[in-house]
């Protein structure tokens, strides 16, 4: 039986809505409802929906950014997240090598020359020479900063991976080395993946199984194959019509 890496039951997220005026009651708006599903360990796992279907705030309850309702599981101590704009994911007032450099230091558990064998090494294996790493985020081209944090979400070797949009601000080009990135790294590292996207066709290229989300709430799951060849809900083949997908 597989390994579970992620067991979410019955998440719920709320928000409170701004007074207008000091005299108004606040509003409370529940952005997710109940959310139940799992991950198992080695999986890269879809999350399809339109904006502001609660993709992201999914990702930062996950994360613990966010207070939430229910039950959230995890057999890794900290995923890590790749987000979508790789422009403003970067300090741009220091060096790539410090940047990947700063988890380590964090967790103290390297020296100065093991941190930095570290650095080389992640950079390689997200295709990047260890020279890299005397430059500035404003020195790097839009998939080489991707790279980058790819790199660093992966320096404490995470186990879970959380990818919002991670290539939707990447040319077409870029977008399928990254993708060939995210899936050599997959393999090599046996990582599971939680991989946001609205793009239907690249989560059936990446993904094993698919959730579909629609108003803060999961309307359909399943493998990909079944999801997007046999699905049962309305909403579904309407994202997949949109996609230009025919089935």
């Amino acid at each position: 039986m597989a390994e579970k890496i992620l067991e979410v039951s019955n998440l719920s997220v709320s928000y409170q809505e701004r007074r207008k005026t000091p005299f108004e009651k606040k509003k409370s708006i529940q952005i997710l409802k109940e959310l139940t599903f799992s991950m198992e360990r080695g999986e890269i796992l879809g999350l399809v929906g339109e904006s502001g279907s609660g993709k992201t705030t999914l990702a930062r309850a996950i994360l613990g950014m966010i207070p939430y309702e229910g039950e959230i599981a995890k057999a890794v101590s900290s995923p890590q997240m790749v987000f979508q704009d790789p422009y403003g994911s970067l300090n741009p007032a220091r060096r790539v090598g410090w940047i990947l450099e700063e988890p380590l230091r964090l967790r103290g558990k390297m020296d100065a020359p093991q941190r930095k064998e570290r650095v080389a090494s992640m950079l390689q294996r997200v295709g990047l020479d260890e020279k890299f790493a005397d430059r500035y985020p404003r020195e790097l081209s839009g998939g080489q900063r991707q790279r980058v944090c790819i790199a660093a979400a992966l320096m404490l070797e995470p186990g879970l991976l959380i990818a919002d949009e991670p290539v939707s601000a990447l040319d077409v080009t870029i977008q399928a080395q990254i993708l060939e990135l995210f899936e050599r790294i997959h393999s090599e590292m046996n990582l599971s993946v939680l991989f946001i996207s609205h793009d239907l066709r690249v989560v059936y290229q990446m993904c094993d199984r698919v959730l579909i989300m629609k108003g803060g709430q999961i309307v359909e799951s399943g493998p990909v194959e079944e999801v997007y060849f046999h699905h049962r809900h309305e909403y579904t083949g309407s994202l997949l019509s949109a996609a230009g997908i025919v089935v």
